[in-house]
C-alpha cells in the first residue's frame, strides 16, 4: 500500500512537516508496512516556508533580524530554492498575528515592514522569483510598511514619513518610488493566497479581517477609509488601480500592495505547493492520501489546503482521509468535497491548551488507529 501524507500545519502546535512525521510514526507503529511519502502542504499561510523547503533538495533557510508588526526586533527566516533563484517569504514569520500577544494587539499601528526586510534581503542574495505566502497577518496597512522597507517613501503634506500601520495612511500625500530598487522591475513576484476578498468595502481587508486583529468597529471603518485613500493615491500617482481587484484584500490588503508596487500576481497557495512537491506525480500509484489540519471548518471547504489535496486526489480516484484537531463541519459536506472520513485527534475531555501541548502525541495516536483499521482491508 502506498500512502501520501500531506497535512497542513496544526496552528500553535505542529508545523506541516511535524504533523506529517507524526502521522508516519503512527502508521509505522500499527504494523501496516505501507510505503509512505511525506508531502507537507501549506496554502500561503502558516507553514508555507517549511512546506517548500521540505520539497527542495537544495533548499536553504536563512535567518535574520527584522522588525515584528510593532517594530520590535525579532529573528525571522526566508528560504531559497531552485539553486537560489526562487525566494520563499512567509509573511507570518515577520508580520504575523502570532508574534503579538492578545493584550498587545494594535491594528492601527501594525506594519508589514519586517516582511519587506525579508524581501530585500532575498533580492540581495540574488533571487529572481519570489513566492510570498500571505496569511496569519497582524496587519492592515496595504503593504505600506513593506514598501517603505524596500525604499518607497510615503510622505505627508509636510514631506515627513507617515506613521507605521494602516492608522497613519490618512496622512499620506505623496508616494515617491524613486528609491525603489530597480531590480524589482526584473523579477517575478507571486502572491500565494487562498483569499478572494476584494481590497476595499464590506468584503474587503478591513471589514472582514481587521476584527480578528483586534480592531473595533470604529477602527475597522477608519482602516477601510485609510486603505481607500492609500490606493486612490496609488492610482492617481502611479497609474495602477487595485481598489477592486479580487484577492486584493488578503493579509490586510498586502496583496493589493504587492500587485500595485511590484507587479505581483495572485496564485492559489495550495496549487503552488502541490506543484512544487510534485503531488500529482505520486497519485497514479497511490492507494490513499492522508491530509489534515488543526481545525476543519467552513473555511476548509471554501478551498483551503486539505480540500485542495482531496479534490486533486479524487481526480485520480484516490480516497482521502483527514486527521484533524477539531471538526466543525458536517461529515456529509466533507465527503461531498472529497474527504471520505475525518478523524479528530481528541478522544477524551481536555482543554484546548492541553490538546495543543499534546498535539504531536495525539496526531500520532490517531494515525495509529487509522493504521489498525487499514490492516483490516
Amino acid at each position: 500500500m502506498k500512502i501520501l501524507i500531506a497535512p497542513g500545519a496544526f496552528k500553535h502546535s505542529l508545523s506541516a512537516t511535524e504533523a506529517a512525521q507524526a502521522i508516519a510514526r503512527g502508521l509505522e507503529r500499527s504494523g501496516l508496512g505501507a510505503d509512505v511519502r511525506l508531502l507537507p502542504i501549506a496554502d500561503g499561510g502558516n507553514g508555507t516556508l517549511d512546506a517548500f523547503l521540505a520539497g527542495s533538495a537544495d533548499g536553504q533557510r536563512i535567518t535574520m533580524t527584522v522588525c515584528d508588526p510593532l517594530g520590535r526586533e525579532i529573528e525571522a527566516a526566508y528560504g531559497l530554492i531552485d539553486g537560489g533563484e526562487t525566494a520563499i517569504i512567509e509573511m507570518a514569520l515577520a508580520s504575523g498575528l502570532e508574534l503579538v500577544a492578545d493584550d498587545e494587539l494594535d491594528p492601527m499601528a501594525a506594519s508589514t515592514y519586517g516582511t519587506g526586510q525579508l524581501l530585500q534581503a532575498a533580492l540581495e542574495q540574488g533571487a529572481r522569483r519570489f513566492i510570498i505566502g500571505l496569511g496569519g497577518s497582524a496587519t492592515t496597512d496595504g503593504g505600506a510598511g513593506c514598501m517603505q522597507a524596500l525604499g518607497v517613501k510615503l510622505l505627508d503634506a509636510h514631506g515627513e514619513p507617515v506613521p507605521p500601520g494602516g492608522g497613519g495612511l490618512d496622512r499620506l500625500h505623496t508616494i515617491d518610488v524613486s528609491q525603489l530598487d530597480r531590480r524589482w522591475r526584473e523579477v517575478e513576484v507571486i502572491v500565494a493566497s487562498d483569499v478572494d476578498n476584494p481590497t476595499l468595502g464590506e468584503r474587503g481587508a478591513a471589514y472582514v479581517y481587521a476584527p480578528q486583529k483586534g480592531a473595533s468597529r470604529e477602527q475597522v471603518k477608519r482602516l477601510d477609509d485609510n486603505l481607500r485613500h492609500f490606493f486612490t493615491l496609488v492610482h492617481e500617482q502611479l497609474g495602477v488601480d487595485v481598489r477592486d481587484v479580487e484577492g486584493g484584500g488578503a493579509a490586510g490588503a498586502f496583496s493589493a500592495g504587492l500587485m500595485a508596487f511590484l507587479g505581483g500576481e495572485i496564485q492559489a497557495g495550495i496549487d503552488l505547493i502541490l506543484a512544487h512537491n510534485q503531488f500529482t506525480a505520486h497519485l497514479p500509484t497511490a492507494d490513499l492520501v492522508i491530509t489534515g489540519e488543526g481545525q476543519m471548518d467552513a473555511q476548509t471547504i471554501s478551498g483551503k489546503g486539505p480540500i485542495g489535496v482531496a479534490r486533486l486526489a479524487r481526480e485520480y480516484d484516490v480516497p482521502t482521509v483527514a486527521i484533524v484537531g477539531g471538526l466543525n463541519v458536517d461529515d456529509a459536506v466533507l465527503h461531498e468535497a472529497g474527504v471520505q472520513a475525518a478523524l479528530p485527534i481528541v478522544t477524551a475531555p481536555m482543554s484546548l491548551a492541553e490538546a495543543i501541548t499534546r498535539a504531536d502525541e495525539l496526531v500520532e495516536r490517531a494515525a495509529l488507529r487509522l493504521g489498525y483499521v487499514l490492516r483490516l482491508m
